[in-house]
């Protein structure tokens, strides 16, 4: 339009077409063209030099505004695409099958590049975004990514899948990720006091969508929460928030982060074998680390600058200790010495010489105390694998005992016995061990020769095994009778011949059968 106008002004200083093409840099046939509309417009120069930017061009320009509203293809194409939009919300409904339907009912319609360009136009037009501002230290968002994470069971090798609990300052965007035991709420409530602690505060709210875990009734206006995430922010001083129903954009920093999450914490991790929950988080840890450390695109300061000099000084401190759930609940110790916690259907033991009674287990999301009246009689790790046991060796008798430290015999193990009394017996065990083809047909043999150091001590029964190494004998019956006829106790210089026959004229030799 600066140059029509140009043009014009110099038509009226008499100006050849020759020196304006010269003075605005364009060619002669373009600066014809521009004259010839001049003069077809029946207005003076003077006339067209008065008038607004959009009156000329309507008046300069009314084969392009004619040629638009004639375009016939584009407003079949314009007043379809509500419907386009609509069908794509549809289960299965693509963009492909769209096209295909709309080529077939208008064979000029556009190609399918086209169709999917000016579609995607029209929906960008008929759903505007909009960008929310926050304040620091006003909100903490919360939300569970849709994909599980897993870690491997040493003993199983079971993958075990966890709920992952992506939470974000939306003000700097700094991100927390935890894995979880499972998704319900005492995890749930564990993940949020860590959230808080890995933000050194408490911000003023907390936004959630409607899980079940949180909100008990959802409502537009005043949604109603748990009891105990209502505990929660008392606790914390913080006011929970949630959002309309299936109204993700009401939380979008978090969605967008989960989206994140897979591409800097799923990804970098997918390879990797974890044999446990605490294995998992801690490697979680380090890509959130990376992920809070790397720069804003086209900035010089990250989330955790943002975070450091802008938003942690404002939040509130975080309270003398965490919230923590704890439940009882009443049992009755089993004929095998262990109760069942019905809520996880595990096991847990106490003292064999309890069965029978009554007792209570109090738990958390980690451990499980249990009590007879005001007595802890056992404490265990929580397990929450379903028909887990959690038995400790000095609960049981002392048959089950043996018996099941026999099933974790190996020459390994008696060779650390033998150690930790002396060399000679670690010596003589091991000659023992190999004295049979099989070799668990020795460990009889092993656990006898280590019950000798309860009866007669250690330094007898290491001097015993070194007097009978040298012979080459290797025996429980060896080192018994050693014992019992006190023959460690003597001197080595009367030792030396224990294991030779002595030369007598009784003993035949090969000269008896010439």
């Amino acid at each position: 339009m600066h140059t029509l106008r140009t043009i014009i002004e110099l038509l009226e200083r008499k100006t050849s077409q020759r020196s304006i093409a010269r003075e605005l840099s364009l060619s002669r046939n373009t600066v014809k063209a521009y004259t010839e509309r001049i003069a077809s417009s029946g207005r003076s120069l003077r006339e067209l030099q008065s008038l607004e930017a959009s009156a000329l061009a309507e008046l300069l320009y009314p084969v392009s505004a004619v040629q638009d509203t004639s375009d016939r293809r584009k407003a079949r194409f314009q007043s379809q695409v509500s419907y386009f939009l609509s069908e794509l919300k549809r289960t299965g409904v693509t963009r492909q099958l769209l096209w295909e339907e709309y080529i077939a009912r208008e064979p000029d319609g556009y190609g399918y590049s086209q169709f999917c360009f000016r579609l995607h136009q029209m929906g960008a037009l008929a759903a505007p975004s909009f960008r929310c501002t926050y304040r620091p230290a006003e909100l903490v968002m919360i939300d569970f990514a849709g994909d599980p994470m897993y870690y491997t069971d040493p003993d199983s090798g079971e993958r075990i899948p966890c709920p992952v609990l992506v939470c974000v300052l939306p003000y700097s965007n700094y991100t927390y990720v935890q894995a979880l035991v499972n998704a319900k709420i005492p995890s749930l409530l564990e993940a949020l006091n860590n959230t808080l602690h890995y933000f050194k505060g408490v911000p003023l709210s907390l936004k959630t969508d409607n899980m079940k875990q949180v909100v008990q009734k959802s409502n537009r206006y005043e949604p109603s929460f748990t009891v105990l995430l209502e505990q929660w922010a008392v606790h914390n001083h913080i006011s929970l928030l949630a959002t309309r129903v299936r109204r993700p954009k009401d939380k979008a920093p978090v969605e967008n982060h989960v989206k994140i999450a897979y591409q800097r914490v799923y990804a970098p991790l997918r390879d990797k074998v974890f044999l446990s929950l605490e294995a998992l988080n801690a490697a979680i840890g380090e890509q959130v680390g990376l992920h809070n450390d790397k720069h804003f695109q086209k900035e010089d300061y990250s989330r955790r600058d943002q975070f450091t000099n802008e938003e942690q000084p404002l939040l509130q401190q975080l309270p003398d200790h965490d919230f923590e759930l704890r439940h009882s609940a009443s049992a009755k110790v089993q004929k095998n010495y262990h109760i069942v916690l019905g809520e996880d259907r595990t096991y847990y033991s106490v003292p064999w010489r309890y069965i029978g009674r009554q007792v209570t287990a109090i738990y958390d999301i980690h451990t499980v105390e249990i009590y007879l009246g005001y007595e802890r009689i056992a404490v265990h790790k929580r397990a929450h694998r379903k028909h887990t046991y959690r038995t400790e060796p000095d609960h049981m008798p002392e048959g089950h005992r043996v018996y099941r430290e026999q099933q974790g015999w190996d020459g390994d193990y008696f060779l650390r016995q033998g150690a930790a009394i002396g060399s000679a017996t670690h010596d003589y065990i091991a000659g023992l061990l190999q004295s049979r083809t099989i070799t668990e047909q020795t460990y009889n043999a092993c656990r006898g020769l280590l019950r000798l150091a309860k009866q007669y001590g250690h330094q007898r029964l290491e001097a015993a095994c070194g007097r009978a190494l040298p012979s080459g004998l290797f025996s429980y019956k060896t080192i018994e009778n050693i014992l019992s006829h006190n023959l460690d106790r003597q001197q080595p210089a009367a030792q030396q011949d224990l294991f030779r026959m002595p030369d007598h004229d009784n003993i035949r030799g090969a000269g008896a059968y010439e």
